[in-house]
């Protein structure tokens, strides 16, 4: 059943709920204006600046989480370590940087970009679409995750093969094999050709 609109919030400096805006891209990714975060998620969708991080342990296994039951776009689906909006005027890099804080409770120890990618995924749980053009990172995590409760339903390490394994059972969101294929190059560079990414 499509969601109903309504407003993304996030809670202010001085406490007031305050609209969450995207920055909107045209297909070079250049910014051409904002809009409210549902509202652009709305279908057919508007094309707005996203971004993904996968990030990796020393034994080259990727950090997957499951997305909280209680989100309002693909909950309890599992994806990629990190994936969010940047703020308007904020870079890619930074934004990716806070949220994998944000959401797990880690700071990579590496982080690199990785190129970017475009697509259109309609979510047909929700009927919303995601519209993006969406910046690439690939890292190293040292740290143990701590995940935000409101964010994070549960994480895990998994190797290539478990990852394989894991996505031919369990649901994940519309858009993680889309941005996993577009950071391979750089994740292999990263992990090594052992890691078998």
């Amino acid at each position: 059943m499509p969601i109903t609109p309504a407003t993304a919030t996030h809670s202010s400096s001085n406490g007031t709920a305050e609209a969450i805006l995207l920055e909107l891209v045209d297909e070079d990714g250049v910014t051409i204006g904002t809009a409210e975060k549902l509202t652009a998620h709305q279908p057919p969708g508007q094309l707005h600046r996203a971004f993904s991080v996968f990030l990796f342990d020393e034994r080259g296994r990727l950090l997957l989480q499951q997305r909280a039951l209680g989100k309002y776009h693909s909950p309890g689906v599992w994806s990629n370590t990190c994936c969010g909006h940047p703020y308007p005027g904020e870079a890619p890099f930074a934004a990716a940087a806070r949220r994998t804080h944000e959401e797990l409770g880690v700071s990579p120890s590496l982080l690199a970009e990785a190129g970017t990618v475009r697509y259109n995924h309609p979510d047909p749980e929700s009927g919303l679409v995601e519209q993006e053009f969406n910046h690439l990172f690939v890292g190293m995590v040292q740290s143990t995750p701590r995940p935000d409760p409101e964010e994070v339903g549960t994480t895990a390490f998994v190797t290539a093969a478990e990852l394989a394994e894991r996505h031919a059972k369990d649901p994940f969101s519309a858009w993680f094999m889309t941005v996993l294929d577009a950071s391979r190059p750089a994740i292999r560079e990263l992990t090594g050709p052992a890691a078998g990414w």
